[in-house]
């Protein structure tokens, strides 16, 4: 194994278990020309321009390449990707294939109407199950099971936000199968977690090993004819041309920015989306008893209500894979590596999973990591292609981009190639943000809001009663 590869293993659970070698594939390289001008450049096997440029190689621009190919196989199509396919959020996230976005119904509906955002919903939830029958057709195994998610309400202000909420779903028109409430004892019998009131179970959502999705993606494509280039840091988009870090460009008639948290690094980009982190743990294989006392039949994965997001999911081998995200964001949006392995954080994380799950107190951790993730001013995220310059971009999911990406990839595939679907009328499409405030306002607001939500999970549990700093703080974030 080499160092590099073992580098990449060290970024969590997901890539650290994947069979086969990380190392990365060749990147795009100049052959000739003046390295200062970027001129003539090309790679070993490119000719220096594509019909689609894709910069990213997570789900988004995999996907979007996967359905490009789809819809015509004889365009030419190149991915670059600044590290290795996976190497972001793609490959370290929870595991969550869930048919939901951060911003709700009413959001799109404003922009549209409320059947166009029912629709979005809808084609989130038929996302879902497009992620498995993929993976079954081109056999990747990514450990998908279709479980649900189990959200928990384990004090009265959870309570009463669970009950607001469903009141909100059936007045929007979802249905039991996709939505329904849980007495405590039906909630408990799926999450055997402590101090469980009721809940809600959430249909469409499915549990995967995200890694082995994006890698396995990632194989699909080459195999098809899709040209990835790894190690290969695109340093601006400009008209019709993709420069790298090493002086190569890259020419396309389409060129799509897919490069979520990490969109900062482009010039022009540094306010577009706020990277936030988020953390996780995952516990050694559990044995056949724990597993019963804990419960999880069927993989759902499962969260509570509190305002500071938690996820778990139980892994296709029997471990406990749990996240949140306690992080600080960092002044004027940096990616710190050293981030990624917040002794403080990963402990509280590791506390509250012991607090759902007493029966995890002495079992062995085997694994902590983090990563990025992008949220967009308006917490909405958004696919867009503009015409006139050939520039899509697609992204700004604020951490629950798994099966959103997917949809996005169909959407961006059928804009380009003017597909006339039903997807392309969807009310994301076009939802651009604004962009963030300058520093130090971004800080300020995003640190501020953060610690009042904290605040707010610690007095609910506490007192058993409302936060009206928290219920005010989660509706100035939508």
């Amino acid at each position: 194994m080499s160092n590099t590869d073992e580098r990449y293993r060290s970024l969590g659970l997901w890539l650290n278990t994947l069979d086969g070698d990380l190392t990365p594939r060749q990147p795009l390289v100049s052959v000739g020309g003046d390295e200062s001008t970027g001129d003539e450049f090309t790679s070993d096997e490119s000719s220096g321009e594509a019909d689609v440029v894709i910069v990213g190689g997570g789900y988004t621009g995999l996907w979007t390449a996967y359905y490009l190919n789809q819809r015509d196989p004889d365009l030419r199509i190149v991915v670059l990707e600044r590290d290795i396919c996976g190497f972001g959020a793609s490959g370290r996230n929870g595991g969550w294939c869930e048919g939901g976005l951060a911003a709700g119904v009413e959001q799109y509906a404003a922009r549209s109407s409320h059947a166009d955002a029912m629709r979005l919903y809808r084609s989130l939830f038929d996302a879902v199950d497009e992620v498995g029958r993929v993976c079954r057709s081109e056999g990747i195994d990514c450990g998908y099971g279709k479980g649900g998610a189990v959200y928990l309400a384990r004090n009265a202000a959870q309570e009463k936000r669970q009950r607001e909420l469903m009141s909100d779903e059936r007045a929007a028109g979802f249905t039991e199968e996709e939505i329904r409430d849980l007495t405590a004892d039906e909630a408990t019998a799926m999450v055997n977690a402590t101090d469980v009131r009721r809940g809600i179970y959430f249909a469409p959502t499915a549990a995967i090993n995200p890694a082995q999705l994006v890698r396995g993606l990632a194989e699909v494509l080459e195999k098809r004819g899709v040209i990835i280039h790894e190690q290969t840091a695109v340093t601006a988009i400009d008209d019709n041309a993709v420069q790298t870090e090493s002086g190569a460009v890259l020419r396309g008639r389409y060129i799509v920015r897919a490069t979520e948290a990490y969109t900062g690094s482009l010039p022009g980009h540094r306010r577009t989306l706020a990277p936030l982190y988020s953390l996780m743990i995952a516990t050694e294989p559990l044995g056949e008893s724990i597993m019963q006392e804990i419960g999880l039949d069927g993989r759902p994965t499962f969260a509570d209500d509190r305002y500071s997001v938690i996820y778990g999911q139980r892994t296709a081998d029997d471990r406990i894979a749990f996240g949140g995200r306690g992080v600080p964001y960092l002044f004027g949006s940096r990616i710190d590596p050293t981030t990624e392995r917040h002794g403080p954080t990963h402990d509280l994380i590791r506390d509250t999973l012991v607090e759902l799950f007493p029966t995890l107190s002495d079992v062995l951790i085997t694994h902590r990591w983090g990563g990025v993730l992008g949220a967009p001013r308006n917490w909405t995220p958004s696919v867009d292609l503009d015409r006139r310059t050939g520039h899509a971009t697609a992204g700004g999911y604020v951490g629950e981009g798994v099966c959103a990406a997917n949809l996005a990839g169909q959407t961006l595939a059928d804009l380009i190639t003017e597909t006339d679907s039903d997807l392309v009328t969807l009310p994301w499409v076009g939802a651009a943000s604004r962009k963030w405030e300058p520093e130090p306002v971004r800080w300020l607001g995003i640190a501020g809001t953060r610690k009042v939500m904290n605040g707010a999970d610690r007095r609910e549990y506490s007192s058993d009663s409302e936060s009206r700093r928290g219920l005010l703080a989660s509706r100035l974030l939508g």
